[in-house]
């Protein structure tokens, strides 16, 4: 397996009921559900609680001081966010928006530290997601200094369709603004409608009741 291949896999997770776990240690979580584009917290927002989605999308946003704005990370079930709380950060750094119809679970900061202490079955599983944020957040960057925009797209259409995740047996991505995806990589949204279609044509992308991400498409990552 190349350099290349492993940047673009996903880390395997097992499947982890969080809810069900919080319930069993006594620490009242609560769900809550999110109609697509809903903000669930704003950049500049305390920080006072940690994220997980059980179902959906979110994706976080970054909006510097000249009005500049990027997508810094788009997140699917089984991901954290908002975990920024537990290491002192005061104040939101980015705004978290759903893309789509999603359930979150709340845990409050202190509950959240207090589990992370006592319970190591969900530390383990918290600092493996941890890890993994880091390593996505390397390979992200060096796909944006070395890479081709078209080289960006098909790495994250791979990433979104959670490649390499044993347990996602059918690559089809919930419905997904070329808007949103010209934010993730990097570029125009005429460029992505063109690279798209040009992944269409060879045969790495379907649209058939959403868009299926054929494993083919890798061959645009590893091709030099």
């Amino acid at each position: 397996m190349s350099n290349k291949e492993v940047a673009i896999r996903a880390p395997h997770l097992k499947p982890f009921d969080l809810e069900a776990f919080l319930e069993s240690g006594g620490v009242a979580g609560r769900v809550v559900k999110h109609r697509r584009d809903a903000v669930i917290y704003s950049q500049g927002d305390p920080c006072d609680s940690v994220y997980y989605i059980q179902t959906g999308s979110v994706a976080l946003r970054v909006i510097s001081h000249a009005g500049k704005e990027a997508i810094v990370a788009l997140l699917q079930p089984g991901d954290f966010f908002g975990e920024g709380a537990l290491a002192g950060q005061p104040l939101r750094m980015a705004t978290a928006r759903a893309t789509s119809e999603s359930a979150v679970l709340v845990i409050e900061k202190s509950q959240m530290v207090r589990m992370l202490h006592e319970q190591h079955t969900l530390s383990d599983r918290f600092l493996t997601h941890v890890l993994a944020r880091n390593i996505r957040v390397e390979a992200d960057l060096v796909d944006q200094l070395f890479n081709s925009s078209e080289k960006r797209l098909a790495r994250t259409l791979l990433l979104l369709a959670r490649y390499g995740k044993q347990e996602t047996p059918h690559r089809v991505l919930p419905k997904l603004s070329q808007e949103i995806l010209a934010e993730m990589v990097g570029t125009t949204r005429s460029r992505v409608n063109f690279f798209m279609n040009k992944f269409r044509k060879l045969g790495f992308i379907e649209y058939n009741g959403g868009l299926r991400i054929n494993e083919s498409l890798l061959t645009i990552v590893l091709h030099d």
